[in-house]
């Protein structure tokens, strides 16, 4: 018995370790088509099919016994620290969520898309032969004093010169990054308890599609493999092996990650997660309710191929033929007092509604709750922005955010379902759970407190002001940004607060003291650094002396909007502040001043009903000027047939007055 029972734990870990084998070494991706800005992004799921060779991430046994101790350690002893990072971008604007992460010493920053279903995190290098513009300048290793290049050895796939390990990834979508294997300092932020690790990474010499026109630098690899940031700090035991993901709720984006273990809070619904059965996060979806009523499906819909799906690099959610038939038919029934419209792409046959209003609190009163049901009988109950975006060409109107599947079997489930849910991947219990909540409070819901920011946020009420230390910047490169993005952002846009405008001083250093900016071009210099419009960019002041030209900016909401949106407010000050704004070299060095974010003027009563003032007027003045017509139109009829009479009428004769003498005042009496 404890043979056979040694013979079939030895089977189950050379059948684990072959699956890790092969999916170490394939070219992972998101499972779906990526939506790293891509133009089609509503595409069915495909998922990768390249394998490149076993030797790409093999590793030694030694290695692997030192990883394994350093997991029994992690399980006997206290928790480590956790690595805590904001997320910015939005999910369906721009496809993805982006965390910020610093490569070397000293620190170069990137904005890497969080992605579960890569296992590489890789950034530009400098010497790129084909790398699209991204955000922020490549990765320079000559400027960093521990960078060591990963050199070939019989466990990796080696250049043309058998100098230096490689990797390669190939994804469904056609886009395909590849490089060198470096291993550098690797930091997270001065919010992170983890100090910074060393780690291998990948810098990229070649981009293709997505990847190449898309404005994030690369990618941040969490899923399972040996080339994961999650595995490779979960071995050298300074993280355990759990990392949990918030992305904040619609017309918000942002959100927060944490690499490392939390204390779940205790109404978390966790469901089991099988390793064994693919490299990606499944979860165990049993059945899915609408309006409380079950969908006439069986649970082995959500059992097809690779299972049911869990992917941060993906933005929507991909049910099966039959799920997605049945799920669609039962919002429409439920939404019967909505109208049915187009939806803004041609291109898509998108199911969207009008007539639902702008506020997403008040969704639930016109679409129905969606409950997911695991196999353990737990529940995840998703509300309306979980299962919708809004339609972009008309106000107050919503599209489904789940669509078919193709012809896969397999059900995923991308970003907009866990949209304010805190979801943690407990990858050393098999097991994935989910917490409904604010994820732009996330630390004060966890009830975190960080000591380097103990002020309190600024009430509602007041405009929050934030000052920006001057940096400069000489021929329109900035300098290094600041070591890691603090709490500002959190305490600018507490809760729900609307931002309705962002000032910012500049000044100009212009070698040629005979030329002057030009304020148009600059301004649209400006428009596009801070990915604004051009008519969304005031210039409120200048003042020029000697050299120096001195500006207030604003930036105004869009003319179709009452507020900026917290995700573009966030992305402009994270501009301003890390002062990556980038403008030609004819403008000089430029300075950053102060930045104030003022809430929207809340618009007099004249100004909120001068449209029915003025059509209440023009009505009056018409109404009462018809009224004086008709007057006018009678009064002359009523005359006119007051002053002639009919021919041969009797008029009665009247007494003739007597004449009287005429007199004169001449004074020639006597005459």
């Amino acid at each position: 018995m404890a043979l056979n029972l040694s013979l079939r734990l030895s089977l189950a870990h050379l059948a684990y370790a072959l699956l890790i084998f092969l999916y170490c070494s394939s070219s992972s991706s998101s499972a779906v088509d990526l939506l790293k800005g891509s133009t089609n992004p509503r595409r069915p799921m495909i998922l990768p099919l390249y394998l490149s060779s076993s030797k790409t991430t093999s590793s030694s046994t030694s290695d692997r016994i030192i990883a394994d101790h350093n997991r029994r350690q992690l399980r006997n002893s206290p928790p480590p620290p956790n690595a805590r990072m904001r997320l910015y971008d939005d999910l369906l604007a721009n496809g993805y969520y982006t965390t910020r992460l610093w490569i070397g010493t000293p620190p170069q920053e990137f904005a890497l898309i969080v992605d579960t279903g890569s296992t590489v995190t890789y950034v530009p290098c400098s010497n790129c032969g084909h790398c699209g513009k991204h955000q922020d300048p490549r990765f320079q290793p000559e400027l960093s004093s521990t960078y060591q290049p990963m050199k070939c050895s019989v466990s990796c796939n080696c250049d043309s010169n058998n100098a230096q390990c490689t990797y390669e990834r190939r994804y469904a979508e056609m886009s395909s990054s590849s490089g060198v294997l470096g291993d550098d300092v690797l930091s997270f932020g001065n919010e992170s308890q983890l100090v910074p690790q060393r780690a291998v990474f990948g810098c990229e010499n070649m981009e293709t599609g997505d990847l190449y026109t898309q404005r994030a630098d690369g990618i941040m690899g969490l899923g399972r493999g040996r080339l994961s940031v999650m595995d490779q700090l979960v071995d050298k035991g300074v993280i355990s092996d759990s990392f949990s993901l918030c992305y904040g709720g619609m017309d918000v984006g942002g959100g927060s990650m944490i690499l490392g273990g939390i204390s779940s809070p205790p109404d978390m619904v966790f469901t089991h997660s099988d390793p064994y059965r693919s490299p990606y996060y499944n979860i165990d979806l049993k059945e899915i309710l609408v309006a409380g009523k079950k969908l006439k499906l069986k649970p082995s819909v959500f059992d097809g191929r690779h299972g049911t799906v869990l992917d941060s690099g993906t933005t929507y959610a991909y049910l099966p033929k039959e799920a997605f038939l049945a799920f669609k038919s039962a919002v429409m029934k439920e939404t019967h007092s909505l109208k049915q419209i187009h939806g803004p792409d041609p291109n898509f046959n998108d199911i969207c509604f009008s007539g639902a209003g702008r506020e997403v609190s008040k969704l639930l009163e016109v679409f129905p709750q969606v409950d997911m049901v695991f196999n353990n009988g737990k529940k995840l109950s998703l509300s309306p922005e979980n299962y919708l975006f809004r339609h972009t060409k008309v106000s107050g109107a919503y599209c489904l955010g789940i669509f078919q599947n193709g012809d896969d079997a397999t059900t995923l489930l991308g970003g907009i379902v866990v949209r304010n849910t805190l979801v943690t991947y407990d990858r050393e219990n098999d097991k994935i759970g989910f917490w409904k909540t604010n994820c732009s409070e996330l630390w004060k819901s966890l009830h975190y407190i960080d000591p380097s920011n103990p002020s309190p946020l600024p009430p509602k009420s007041q405009s929050p002001n934030v000052s920006i230390p001057p940096t400069v910047a000489s021929g329109g490169l900035p300098h290094a940004p600041a070591p890691a993005p603090d709490g500002l952002l959190h305490a600018v846009f507490p809760g729900e607060f609307q931002i309705g405008l962002i000032t910012f001083d500049m000044s100009l250093s212009i070698n040629n003291s005979y030329m002057k900016p030009n304020f148009t071009e600059l301004t649209e210099f400006i428009a596009q650094e801070l990915d604004v419009k051009a008519s969304q960019v005031h210039l409120l002041s200048f003042n020029y002396k000697s050299n120096v030209s001195l500006f207030k900016w604003a930036i105004f909401p869009d003319e179709s909007a009452d507020y900026i949106s917290n995700t573009t407010a966030m992305s402009i000050i994270q501009r301003l502040r890390g002062h990556r704004m980038r403008l030609p070299k004819k403008f000089g060095s430029y300075q950053l001043g102060e930045l104030n974010v003022k809430p929207p003027v809340k618009p007099t009563w004249w100004k909120q009903n001068y449209w029915a003032v003025a059509v209440g007027a023009l009505v009056t003045l018409v109404l009462g000027l018809s009224i004086f017509g008709a007057l006018l139109i009678w009064r002359s009829r009523h005359t006119e047939s007051s002053s002639y009479e009919p021919v041969n009428v009797t008029v009665p004769e009247q007494e003739l007055q007597s004449l009287q003498p005429l007199q004169t005042s001449t004074g020639l009496d006597g005459l």
